[in-house]
């Protein structure tokens, strides 16, 4: 009901919206920046006439250079939504290949140079790491959801998963942990009662932090900063 009620209200613009991400992806050239601005656009418009609320905290901690990778909990396809909303900073992502299909989804993947990563085949998941950590040497900055998979129990996290650290280890680049609390609401209630999603950036780890520690490690301490979070602002 709620994807119909912000597709209800802003009928006028989705044709053109959608179209102008389509041209992005089918002209797209190795800059992000072009797509990731419609595609915030296109998230303004959508958050907004759905009744949703987005609680930001700790937009200080986002790096000020970029070249990093936001490390939250996995809760739905909202999850990007509000990083879209809330990020003023570009950023591509690497999502699971079975969502790489979905409308929208799929254009903002193409216009936002964006991953898929099949994680079942680990030759093509370790091609997506080695990729990322390239782009994000060169200044490019990620998203990565350490579960794999989207929680189903509410703000309740999922073991995370130690391969989705190699891309940081091996750019050597600052890891954001990220706390997204009811961002599986909108989309899974069929409802369109108003909504606050919240959102917290964490304190980076920089390389000196993490550089003597294994992936597991560092995915069970970024787990841990994030649960605490949760806790405090749930």
């Amino acid at each position: 009901m709620r994807i119909a009620l912000m597709v209800i209200r802003k009928l006028f613009l989705v044709p053109f919206m959608f179209f102008k991400l389509w041209k992005a992806g089918k002209n797209y050239n190795g800059d992000y920046m072009p797509g990731f601005l419609i595609a915030k656009n296109i998230a303004t418009h959508g958050i907004r006439a759905g009744n949703i609320t987005i609680e930001v905290h700790g937009q200080e901690n986002i790096p000020k250079e970029d070249g990093f990778i936001f490390y939250p909990n996995h809760q739905g396809l909202f999850d990007v939504l509000t990083f879209l909303y809330s990020c003023p900073r570009p950023f591509a992502f690497v999502i699971k290949k079975e969502a790489k299909d979905v409308i929208l989804l799929k254009q903002t993947i193409e216009a936002t140079g964006s991953l898929a990563m099949d994680r079942e085949d680990l030759r093509q998941s370790m091609q997506i790491i080695n990729q990322v950590a390239k782009e994000v040497k060169e200044g490019r900055n990620y998203i990565i959801f350490a579960e794999g998979h989207r929680s189903r129990n509410g703000n309740k996290l999922l073991e995370f998963k130690g391969g989705s650290f190699k891309a940081a280890q091996k750019a050597k680049c600052p890891i954001v942990p990220c706390a997204l609390i009811n961002a599986f609401v909108p989309f899974d209630e069929n409802s369109i009662r108003p909504v606050t999603v919240k959102l917290i950036y964490l304190k980076p780890m920089y390389s000196e932090e993490y550089q003597h520690m294994k992936s597991n490690e560092i995915a069970e301490e970024v787990k841990r900063r994030i649960e605490e979070a949760i806790a405090r602002y749930e």
